[in-house]
C-alpha cells in the first residue's frame, strides 16, 4: 500500500519554544523556491520588555491587526487578554480563504484557543484543510476542540514537535516534506 503523501503539516510545541519562528522559516523558504504563499501568521507584541497581545499578519496583502491584546474591553477573554473577533474575520480568516483560492501554500498560525472563538475561523481553516492545497501551520500544544483531533488525526496531516534542541533545524525537515508534496502535484 502507497503511503498517503502528507499535505498538512503542522508544528506543535510548549509556549515561547519557537513555533511561529520554523514556520516562517519555512513560509520565506517555499516562497524562494517560487510558491505563492497565503494565509495568516501570528507574532507577539511587547511593549517595554512585556508582552501585550499578539498580532495578526496576512501573509499576501501584507495587512495587520490585532489577534488579542491587554488593553482591549471586548471580546471573548483568555488570561488576560481579549480577543480581537473583528481582526481574526476580518484579516485572519479572511487570509487563510484567499490563500485557499490563490496559493500553492496556506499558512495557519495558529490553530489555537484564541482563534477558535471564531467560526469564520474555523470555516477557513476546515476549507484550507479539505482542498487540495498544503497547509503548514501551527496548532497549540493542548488545544481540545473538535476541529483540533479532526486536523490532527488525519491520514494526511503530520504533526511535528518543536523542542529548544530541534527549532533551529526542524524547517529543513518540514520543509523537505513540503517540496515533496508539492513537486508531485
Amino acid at each position: 500500500m502507497v503511503e498517503l503523501a502528507k499535505r498538512l503539516l503542522f508544528l506543535t510545541g510548549n509556549p515561547g519554544v519557537g513555533k511561529t519562528t520554523v514556520l516562517l522559516r519555512i513560509v520565506e523558504a517555499l516562497k524562494a523556491e517560487g510558491y505563492r504563499i497565503g494565509g495568516m501568521l501570528s507574532q507577539e507584541v511587547r511593549t517595554g520588555g512585556e508582552r501585550v497581545g499578539f498580532e495578526i499578519l496576512d501573509l499576501n496583502s501584507g495587512k495587520r491587526g490585532w489577534l488579542a491584546q491587554v488593553n482591549q474591553k471586548n471580546g471573548p477573554r483568555i488570561g488576560r487578554y481579549c480577543v480581537n473577533l473583528e481582526d481574526l474575520e476580518n484579516i485572519g480568516a479572511k487570509a487563510i480563504m484567499d490563500a485557499v483560492k490563490d496559493s500553492d501554500v496556506v499558512a495557519v498560525d495558529e490553530l489555537g484557543p484564541m482563534e477558535l472563538f471564531s467560526d469564520k475561523f474555523r470555516e477557513a481553516v476546515r476549507k484550507a484543510v479539505e482542498s487540495d492545497k498544503l497547509v503548514a501551520g501551527v496548532v497549540h500544544w493542548k488545544a481540545k476542540d473538535k476541529l483540533v483531533e479532526e486536523v490532527k488525526s488525519r491520514e494526511d496531516a503530520e504533526l511535528f514537535t518543536v523542542t529548544s534542541e530541534n527549532r533551529d533545524k526542524l524547517h529543513e525537515v518540514v520543509l523537505a516534506k513540503a517540496l515533496d508534496f508539492l513537486s508531485n502535484i
